[in-house]
């Protein structure tokens, strides 16, 4: 099942609307008209929006421009864009994962794994930059015997999934928990290999997990297996058949506590390295309390734990590179840690001080706090292009035709490698919102968001959509 959940908190509390504050309903033209058939060739029931501007913001063509729509992964354009504009600030206080040796008053040693919101901490064997194994060898040069190994996530509030998150994502990948120590994009990868005809699939994972497997082999290619975990539990159960001529596939499933999977992978490595762990696995968090709300804070500063000295640590990832995988690919754990990253820069890394930023950037955008405006030509986007990151955030995006969420969308058209847009979808909602360029050579802005596609027609919902947006660039 191929499926993007709603990327961060505000797109679960803000059904964005297209409307525009400066921008008026456009007057009815032949090529509205033509935009307006060419939606209609969609499946019935389907709810259209569409805003085309140009930089300046004026409005070139609008369907239904007040109404309110659910935008989906469209929301990842928001964080990207509050992550430029507080990126100085970010780099000043951004760090990698580090690692201590807390010692007890009975003298044992723990050894404690801190994370500080890295998207990127890595435990794979192939691992070059960013790795938990640097980490590991820390320790095991320091000491060869410790009692338990601890996963401390409280950089960010204990807030590990968003508001509004439905409670049969979580065992997906898509819903994994969110915490300020990630590791592998908290995802269990499981590997199953048909066997022979009626006999059981072979189940590889990494033992983090508990699998019960009841996937049988079939004849043919085709597979159909179904996962199974109720919230917070370790027991995987698996059910289905796979066809003894289908190659092995990896499926990748949710996380519920990142903190300590982190730490049952380190003491993995610490024991490979020799070191003797005598106790258990931990994680420890920060719980959310109401002094993580800005408004209950009331202008007061944060008060944040201290951190002690690390044994070793990790340099910072790049932040540039992160928001390039989170557009493209449409990220959501990435995203949702970039939200944090900025709310942890100015606040105390909660949900609500990500909003509080979000709120003040679309302000100095010039959007009313009583409504938000999804890369609109006189809302957030031609803001965007008036600030000095603008081409850096434009190049995050993916390329029509070329790479990312957009590389099989438009080839042989012509936009194919001239539309620069994130896509976004969702339970009977599929966006798309950017820039194109037409064929006179003029760039334009554009969100096209389609809602109430009725069961299994969203492709074809799609593809209304880009043959409107086609025929807009062959017009103009």
């Amino acid at each position: 099942m191929k499926m993007t959940i709603k990327s961060f908190a505000l797109a679960s509390a803000l059904a964005l609307s297209l409307a525009t504050v400066h921008a008026q309903t456009a007057p009815t033209t032949p090529l509205l008209s033509t935009v307006e058939q060419t939606l209609a060739t969609g499946p019935t029931g389907t709810r259209y929006g569409l805003l085309v501007t140009t930089l300046d913001g004026e409005t070139l063509v609008s369907i239904a421009p007040d109404q309110r729509f659910i935008p989906a992964s469209n929301t990842k354009m928001f964080t990207t864009a509050i992550a430029y504009a507080e990126l100085p600030l970010l780099q000043q206080t951004a760090k990698g994962a580090g690692v201590r040796l807390e010692t007890a008053a009975d003298g044992k040693v723990d050894v404690v794994l801190h994370g500080r919101g890295d998207a990127v901490l890595s435990s794979a064997d192939d691992c070059k930059t960013d790795c938990l194994q640097t980490l590991a060898d820390a320790v095991a040069a320091k000491t060869r015997h410790v009692r338990n190994i601890v996963g401390d996530d409280s950089w960010f509030p204990d807030e590990r999934w968003s508001p509004g998150m439905s409670w049969n994502n979580i065992q997906s990948r898509y819903g994994t928990g969110i915490s300020a120590l990630t590791l592998d994009d908290n995802e269990l990868v499981v590997k199953v290999t048909p066997g022979a005809n009626g006999a059981a699939a072979s189940i590889q994972a990494s033992g983090y997990y508990e699998i019960e497997s009841r996937v049988v082999t079939v004849a043919g290619k085709e597979e159909a297996i179904e996962a199974f975990r109720m919230p917070n539990s370790r027991i995987l159960r698996l059910t289905g058949t796979i066809g003894a001529e289908a190659a092995p596939m990896t499926l990748r499933y949710g996380i519920d506590d990142p903190a300590h999977y982190a730490a049952w992978r380190l003491s993995e490595l610490l024991r490979a390295r020799g070191v003797r762990i005598d106790g258990g696995i931990a994680a420890r968090h920060r719980p959310l309390t109401t002094a993580d709300d800005p408004k209950t804070r009331d202008g007061a500063p944060v008060a944040l734990p201290a951190e002690p000295a690390m044994l070793a640590e990790l340099p910072a990832p790049s932040l540039a590179e992160n928001m390039i995988r989170i557009n493209k690919e449409s990220q959501n754990l990435h995203t949702e840690l970039m939200l944090r990253r900025v709310s942890r820069a100015s606040g105390s890394g909660s949900i609500a001080d990500g909003q509080a930023v979000m709120r003040k950037v679309m302000g100095e955008a010039g959007l009313p706090a009583t409504s938000y405006f999804f890369a609109d030509g006189s809302g957030m986007s031609s803001w965007i292009s008036r600030q000095p990151w603008s081409m850096a955030w434009r190049e995050t995006l993916p390329i029509a035709g070329r790479d990312g969420t957009l590389q099989n969308r438009f080839k042989g058209t012509l936009l194919e490698g001239k539309l620069f847009a994130k896509t976004g979808s969702l339970n009977a909602s599929r966006a798309v919102s950017g820039y194109l360029v037409t064929r006179s050579g003029k760039t334009l802005i554009f969100s096209a968001l389609a809602n109430d596609i009725p069961d299994e027609l969203d492709s074809q919902a799609t593809a209304a959509v880009d043959r409107a947006l086609v025929a807009i660039a062959e017009a103009l």
